[in-house]
């Protein structure tokens, strides 16, 4: 970041018309007495007491910036950046699936993308310094434009809290939509995270209204549903037989799922930053979609692909939580993943009943598992009488290694 102001002529922020980036908007003109140019993007969010996307840059323009962009990136998401993670597994310490951390690179782009074509000099967001967003978004802003200056207001401004930006909006003419708003939330179409107030506290038990999108399992319907998820090389296409693009699945199963109270996550993560934070998240079509994928790709891979997927997984997902999208090791470990999902194609049924998603059956023109070979009924085809000197064979430096360990005891 620049330690001058005059160096900073135009800057693009990006602004979700909330509390945080609406008083960025102005502090930003002040501060650097520069042009803003505010950027909006669609994932799939639900805009709540923001009204609509015309609402936000109705709001932007009366704040005074020189242009507005809404991009809707819904599709790009999808294919780009959910798909993946869905390829991958991608369960962040085996919970989190990765929903508000994969669209930050994605985000960063196509701020670059409108810094460049505008001459901006600069982009600025609204994360903190203490989260995983910052590191995300500066990473990749950095990697696409080495140039470009990040601004983050929320660390230089002097305001401290929600209720000094909350002073600061009147005195400056700002609209607030919601001053006593309780938690700070982050939406798409793959997941939402809600953070701040109780939930600070570990030790306290969500409240209710901590969830916005799913039912509450103990009230969900006591005969749940079964929906029939179907994946061509890892992509989801098809729900219960109608085919449809994989946002339009994400989409169905969300829906399928949340009325079911699926997707509720509670979690103590590692922050890349180092600290340890409570994060309580929705993901009714990630848990559910991840949870078919990994079955299916499980029914159709050997045992020893099944074992080393899973270190794969982990380091792509690990890179993908902490924000190094643009580094050469996830584009490595994808080119094997994308290979494993070229016979991940078939179809998967998930019991969605009291907030749990089960895996219950499936099916594949690649599937390994040979009826005739595994039944215990007359007619199957294994030897098992083959298994006595694969056994005698498996043990042996495992049974030597023990006599000796016995023996050295004596």
């Amino acid at each position: 970041m620049s330690s001058t102001t005059g160096e900073i002529k135009k800057i693009v922020l990006l602004y979700s018309g909330g509390l945080d980036t609406s008083c960025m908007l102005r502090w930003l003109q002040d501060k650097y007495h520069a042009k803003v140019i505010s950027f909006t993007a669609d994932l799939g969010q639900e805009l709540g007491e923001k009204g609509s996307f015309k609402a936000i840059e109705d709001k932007a323009k009366l704040l005074g910036v020189e242009k507005h962009y809404t991009v809707d990136l819904k599709e790009e998401f999808t294919n780009e950046y959910v798909v993946p993670t869905i390829k991958a597994n991608g369960l962040y310490q085996g919970i989190y699936p990765l929903s508000t951390a994969i669209g930050r690179p994605l985000l960063a782009k196509h701020a670059i993308l409108i810094a460049e074509k505008e001459g901006a000099d600069a982009i600025a967001h609204g994360c903190t310094g203490k989260g995983n967003d910052q590191v995300r978004i500066n990473v990749t802003a950095k990697a696409l434009n080495p140039d470009i200056k990040v601004l983050q207001p929320l660390v230089d401004w002097e305001m401290g809290s929600r209720a000094e930006e909350v002073e600061y909006a009147k005195k400056h003419g700002i609209p607030i939509a919601n001053a006593n708003k309780k938690y700070s939330t982050d939406e798409n179409l793959f997941g939402r995270s809600c953070e701040c107030d109780v939930l600070e506290h570990p030790e306290e038990i969500p409240p209710e209204d901590a969830c916005a999108w799913t039912v509450n399992p103990a009230k969900a319907p006591d005969a749940g549903e079964v929906v029939k998820i179907g994946f061509e090389k890892g992509v989801p296409v098809s729900v219960n037989d109608e085919v449809m693009s994989p946002v339009k699945v994400i989409e169905a199963v969300h829906k399928a799922a949340a009325r079911n109270g699926v997707g509720r996550l509670e979690h103590m993560e590692d922050r890349t930053v180092g600290l340890k934070s409570r994060e309580t998240y929705e993901c009714p079509a990630a848990v559910t979609l991840i949870a078919a994928h990994k079955d299916l790709e499980k029914y159709v891979c050997t045992k020893h692909e099944n074992s080393f997927k899973t270190l794969v997984d982990q380091r792509w997902t690990e890179l993908a939580y902490e924000g190094l999208w643009v580094d050469p090791l996830r584009d490595d470990l994808e080119a094997f993943i994308n290979e494993i999902n070229t016979r991940v194609t078939g179809w998967v049924k998930v019991q969605l009943l009291k907030g749990n998603a089960r895996v219950v059956a499936r099916d594949s023109p690649y599937a390994l598992y040979n009826y005739k070979l595994a039944t215990y009924e007359l007619g199957s085809t294994f030897d098992q009488k083959a298994s006595a000197g694969f056994i005698e064979i498996h043990g042996l430096q495992s049974r030597m290694a023990f006599q000796l360990k016995k023996a050295a005891k004596k």
